[in-house]
């Protein structure tokens, strides 16, 4: 019996075994259909079954908003790590690194990159809140701020796709002095002619959603996003009311008026490319109104 056990199963067992990899299927958090990988990812990580749209990361992103998929990538600032010297179950360098291995080339919660949707020049300014929940620290400070540069320089729009827990606690109070900085940082294109559109996605709430995400000239959301700022949880003990059903997602903001459109994922950059038309192109066959002749002409 030793024999069969130690020796002729375990060479069965090895003629049988496949190498199958434990990433292939994805099962959808709403419906808990199972999702073969290839078929989710062909349909921009969105589930064909219910429509619940899983988080990307910056790179994905930048592929399906800007035309062909065709970008530049731009470094973002350097910045000093740690200010504080923070630490609490591990230290905030600790954490850095964690989120840096997982990202690749990402140094922190954002990354940036230009190119052309719909032919018009854009700069792309995106989350990953797989860094640390996308929390806001001065490199992303820095990061809104050369992208705001960047986009004035180059006449182009700014897109800032948020996805993002809000300010970064390991930094404390200079992580909350970021929030007026993206919101100079928006008016510096403001000021010179240029859209600053807001494409929010699942979640953007804390100090991310009460600056840059809510003052875009045009703002734009993915199904069923969370969008707030503190969590429904807190706000009903707070108040000590039942919420409205559906409060806090995309939908019921829309409702609300606090967005102007909710954009499936594979519409997006349709959707962009027809926005930065309307608004980067003159209206052709405008007529042109005669200038208005002085008092001496009129005499």
């Amino acid at each position: 019996m030793n024999w069969l056990t130690n020796y002729v199963l375990p060479k069965i067992r090895a003629l049988t075994r496949k190498d199958v990899p434990d990433n292939l299927w994805r099962k959808c958090p709403s419906c808990e259909q199972m999702l073969f990988h290839r078929e989710l990812a062909a349909n921009l990580e969105v589930c064909r079954h219910c429509g619940h749209h899983f988080r990307i990361g910056s790179e994905a992103r930048f592929k399906i908003l800007f035309d062909d998929a065709v970008f530049e990538k731009i470094e973002t600032p350097k910045v000093a790590q740690d200010p504080l010297r923070f630490r609490d179950r591990k230290r905030y360098t600790d954490r850095l690194r964690e989120g840096q291995a997982a990202l690749g080339a990402n140094s922190d919660a954002v990354a940036l990159a230009q190119g052309r949707i719909g032919g018009n020049a854009a700069i792309i300014l995106a989350f990953d809140f797989a860094f640390m929940g996308g929390s806001m620290g001065i490199a992303v400070g820095e990061a809104i701020v050369a992208a705001a540069r960047r986009a004035v320089e180059r006449e182009a729009a700014l897109i800032v796709v948020p996805a993002s827990g809000g300010a970064r606690m390991q930094e404390g109070i200079l992580s909350l002095m970021q929030m007026p900085r993206t919101i100079l940082a928006a008016d510096l294109v403001k000021e010179a002619g240029l859209p600053y559109i807001v494409v929010l996605t699942d979640p953007t709430t804390g100090g991310v959603s009460a600056s840059l995400a809510m003052i875009g000239d045009i703002t734009l959301a993915e199904p069923d996003a969370i969008i707030g700022f503190a969590g429904a949880r807190v706000i009903e003990e707070t108040i000590r009311e039942k919420l409205p059903e559906g409060f806090q997602r995309a939908e019921y903001l829309h409702e609300h008026g606090m967005i102007d459109q909710v954009v499936p994922r594979s519409e997006l950059h349709m959707t962009l490319a027809r926005i930065l038309s309307l608004l980067r192109e003159p209206v052709r066959g405008e007529a042109v109104l005669p200038a208005v002749p002085t008092s001496k002409a009129a005499e």
